[in-house]
């Protein structure tokens, strides 16, 4: 792929819409690799020929020669961390110099994925469906100044006191529902023990990220969620606690965004949602089992079924609108292959009347009534095609109709799972 000196790679959808396998085609040219946003709750899986990969922390570019970048609007669970670099160093991936954790990085803590699972419990039917890794937590307590960052550990004398003031919140509500207290000199020596491991990788990389796009170097931003998990535009309250949008990229990195940087939404060829919310085009029948099935539609980081519908352009139209695309890019076409028709949603309607996706909240979308075009299915195999002229005719304008719907030009098409099964449309 062609890419602007600097390109952000974002889920169009509510996660899980490919975007490691694009992010790895992309990072091929990159000088750098940056996560901004996230934790561990995000999982990309990379296909290459070292082998397979799941990737919940550590930059997915980090299988080419660049640079990985781990920015101070990434919450870290640190024994998950240390889990991912000694995989990578099994299979010799060299990371000395090349990983850089930026100390802003607020840490996650047993007491988070306490919380997580009582919060969870406690809500009963109406529980959000998180992944319970403590990620709410986490940032809540970021945004109410009770976080601890990698740099408070850094400084022993300065994670003590933050750590028994942490500890003598949470143990309140943590024995409050009937569960055993965390101990202080325990959690102190583990994550010392963590964080001397890790102090060769913690540099901050401002910096170093700063002067590469000063220098027009090519610098990869790698989204790790969709834009109906952001927790100010998606299904709240089934969304992610982060910032998922474009502007993440300020917020999490530093990086200004009014540098000059081309936006690839990525979405699958139909759609797929894990946990609770509200999913207008969702499958409840022989279709969606089929979509399950064929597309091995189980969460990386949980392994949870995933539910499976119709392509929505509907949704997709607004998530340009909001995050600026300059591209598409659309994943798991081959999927597709063995359906006689298929579906897009190209609106809404609510008693009777048509609605649009900013027009509703959670509740209220998960009321409303899809508007379908049906198309015909190619029935004809597009697994590895790598050029657009050669996939079937129905095929190809399954992409253009969801070119003309969303407003974007679809430049990239995965035709499989490995690095070469890819499609890159010329201008």
């Amino acid at each position: 792929p062609c890419i602007m000196p600097s390109t952000l790679v974002i889920g169009s959808q509510w996660g899980d819409e490919g975007k490691g396998k694009i992010i790895d085609a992309f990072s091929e040219k990159a000088d750098f690799v940056v996560r901004f946003h996230g934790g561990n709750n995000a999982g990309h899986t990379v296909i290459n020929d070292y082998g397979k990969f799941p990737m919940h922390l550590i930059p997915s570019g980090i299988f080419s020669s660049a640079k990985a970048c781990i920015t101070g609007g990434v919450v870290l669970d640190l024994a998950e961390l240390l889990s991912e670099i000694g995989m990578l160093e099994k299979a010799g991936i060299t990371l000395k110099n090349r990983l850089f954790i930026s100390p802003r990085c607020h840490i996650i803590f047993p007491y988070h994925k306490l919380l997580d699972k009582i919060y969870e419990n406690a809500k009963g039917k109406a529980k959000t469906g998180t992944t319970g890794r403590g990620i709410g937590p986490v940032y809540a307590d970021k945004v109410s100044y009770n976080g601890i960052r990698l740099a408070d550990i850094l400084n022993p004398a300065v994670f003590s006191k933050k750590l028994q003031v942490q500890l003598t919140l949470k143990n309140q509500i943590i024995t409050a529902f009937g569960e055993k207290p965390l101990q202080f000199q325990t959690l102190k020596k583990e994550f010392l023990g963590y964080v001397k491991k890790l102090r060769p990788y913690i540099r901050e990389p401002y910096p170093l990220l700063s002067a590469a796009i000063k220098t027009n170097k090519q610098v990869l931003f790698e989204g790790a969620h969709g834009v109906f998990l952001d927790n100010d535009w998606g299904t709240y309250p089934y969304v992610t606690a982060s910032t998922v949008l474009t502007g993440g990229i300020n917020a999490g990195a530093g990086i200004a965004v009014n540098n000059q940087i081309s936006v690839i939404g990525v979405v699958k060829a139909y759609t797929t949602r894990v946990g609770a919310g509200p999913f207008p085009t969702e499958l409840q029948g022989s279709d969606g089992d089929q979509l399950r099935e064929k597309g091995q539609e189980f969460g990386t980081t949980t392994g949870r079924p995933r539910r499976c519908g119709w392509f929505d352009a509907a949704l997709i139209q607004f998530a340009s609108g909001i995050n600026g695309y300059t591209d598409i890019a659309v994943t798991k076409l081959d999927i597709l292959d063995s359906f006689r028709k298929i579906k897009i949603c190209t609106g809404y309607t609510y008693k009777g009347k048509r609605i649009h996706y900013y027009d509703t909240d959670s509740e209220l979308l998960s009321k409303v009534k899809p508007i379908y075009k049906t198309l015909r299915g190619w029935l004809s195999p597009t697994r590895g095609i790598t050029e657009f002229s050669k996939l079937p005719k129905l095929a190809q304008a399954y992409v253009h109709e969801i070119e003309s719907l969303i407003g974007v030009r679809v430049s990239y098409i995965s035709t499989g799972p490995k690095r070469h099964e890819f499609i890159t449309r010329n201008p």
